[in-house]
């Protein structure tokens, strides 16, 4: 099983390396400036069949390789950022930005000859309308070139950097022999080096640590449909052996992160989240990641830590870098669902599951009405977690339970009776049937281990043999006697009675 803890750890004490320091992490690539003009559309022009846009305000961000830095600082890393900008008026409010984040801007370099790229977007209401580019592509010139590689090896020197990202936009920064130059000089420091790729040339990457690429840009350089996953995957393993790298994480946008290293291959489905805009999603991906391996984090569990981060992003209008507190919070309620998100349709019950299953962690089932929850009830459930990981409850309707039990029951409605049980530490998720029979539900969810009471005979339980053809296993749990729900009623019953005898007798 791998828990949960060391992430929430890690986020925690901001990220410090097993020694207890605070990491310093750089970044080397092609700043950006993202400015808004946000506004609203309540006309068309007359001089033309275009909206008009009434600005109401002016927001600037960082993009490109910028982002990663502010995401890494977000994460409390100590953050140190290498690049161009240009000797313009969005160059200062870039450096300015940077000093009121805390990141360290001494490797950048002031371009003479090319503007700071920067794309200014036009949004009316929510929607964008228009983005306008300033850039000037291709490699700088070799004087600005020379100044900034010197300017990373000095630092790379002088500070004991535990990780170099190269953050590549295609902008002209990071050509071959750049790239090349800085990889090797951080190898040589034992530095790890992680790359976000551009480009259908990764010869340029040859021997660093980690990329992560998203599925286009995998299925473009190896020259593969983008829809043929199985392909592109198969085709990241060879991708991953020829350049020297430890792992390629290959990001898959609302199918998570698929993590290729030489001893696997891992799925790490993504956080269920409403996505608004996936703008900068990858920065903070491959922010987290370097933060979570500097901290000490397998890589498998980093990848997770990026997923959980990325679902915090992509929930927000615009390119937005991940705060620490918001990843803590993200993090510790996946660990902990609360009681109302227990409750499970099959959609999500399914992705929870993969989740699960890709930390390890083993699969409890078992089902039933519970209707009048009682002592026996939580004491069976409490048993039946203790058998795995995580513990799902298949819940029968309003509807089977009357078909299996007579139209006086259920007592309590449905819903109540998946908020109440969801309310117990013990379990993990609920999910409703309406069938006869969970065996469907069973078959769906294929759990590790069934559990049901002993009153009942293997022989009896619903999807036995099922569970047990995969591997599975099967437990009768001791009950708790003289408790039941029928009991209870009857109980209830017999007192209502006797109350009204009292009263006739009295009256």
């Amino acid at each position: 099983m791998t828990s949960q803890r060391p992430l929430i750890d890690a986020v925690r004490n901001a990220f410090r390396t097993p020694d207890g320091i605070s990491p310093r992490i750089l970044v080397v690539g092609d700043l950006m400036l993202d400015r808004y003009l946000w506004g609203e559309v309540e006309r068309i022009s007359p001089e033309a069949p275009v909206p008009v846009v009434h600005l109401r305000h002016q927001s600037d961000r960082f993009g490109g390789s910028a982002n990663v830095a502010a995401n890494l600082a977000g994460l409390g890393v100590n953050t140190f950022i290498a690049g161009y900008v240009g000797d313009d008026a969005e160059g200062q409010r870039l450096m300015q930005m940077l000093t009121e984040s805390s990141i360290d801007s001494r490797c950048l370099v002031r371009s003479y000859t090319r503007p700071t790229v920067t794309k200014t977007r036009v949004i009316g209401g929510h929607q964008q309308m228009l983005r306008l580019d300033k850039e000037i592509p291709g490699q700088y010139v070799e004087g600005e070139r020379t100044q900034l590689l010197n300017a990373v090896l000095d630092l790379l020197s002088e500070e004991p950097i535990r990780a170099v990202i190269l953050s590549d936009y295609a902008k002209g920064a990071l050509d071959p022999g750049m790239c090349q130059a800085i990889i090797g000089a951080a190898r040589k420091r034992n530095i790890f080096v992680l790359v976000d790729p551009k480009g259908r040339d990764y010869n340029k990457y040859l021997g660093a640590n980690a990329i992560t690429p998203n599925l286009r840009e995998t299925a473009d350089v190896l020259g593969v449909p983008i829809h043929d996953v199985d392909r592109i995957l198969d085709g990241a393993k060879e991708l991953r052996r020829r350049l020297g790298l430890d792992f390629i994480a290959v990001t898959r946008s609302e199918h998570g992160i698929s993590l290729i290293a030489q001893e696997f291959t891992k799925h790490l489905p993504a956080v269920a989240r409403e996505v608004f805009d996936v703008s900068g999603a990858g920065d903070t991906v491959i922010a987290t990641l370097a933060s979570g391996i500097t901290a000490g984090l397998s890589a498998v569990e980093a990848c997770q830590l990026a997923n959980a981060a990325a679902a915090t992003v992509v929930s927000k209008v615009g390119t937005v870098p991940v705060d620490r507190e918001e990843l803590l919070h993200e993090t510790e309620r996946e660990n902990t669902v609360s009681q109302a998100d227990k409750i499970c349709d099959m959609r999500l019950l399914l992705r929870r599951i993969e989740a699960w299953r890709a930390r390890g962690e083993r699969i409890v089932f078992t089902n039933g009405c519970f209707d009048l929850l009682h002592a026996g009830h939580v004491t069976y459930l409490e048993s039946a977690k203790r058998l795995g990981n995580r513990l799902v409850v298949g819940l029968n309707t309003d509807r089977s339970i009357s078909a299996l039990k007579g139209p006086s029951r259920p007592v309590i409605h449905e819903g109540d009776r998946a908020r109440i049980i969801a309310a117990l530490e013990s379990v993990d998720a609920v999910v409703l049937f309406d069938e006869a029979t969970p065996i469907d539900l069973i078959k769906t969810v294929r759990p590790d281990v069934l559990v049901k009471g002993s009153d009942y005979t293997e022989s009896q339980v619903v999807g036995a043999a099922e569970v047990k053809s995969w591997g599975g296993r099967v437990e009768l749990i001791p009950v708790v006697a003289g408790r039941s729900t029928s009991e209870i009623i009857d109980r209830v019953a017999s007192k209502t009675i006797e109350a009204k005898k009292v009263a006739s007798v009295t009256y």
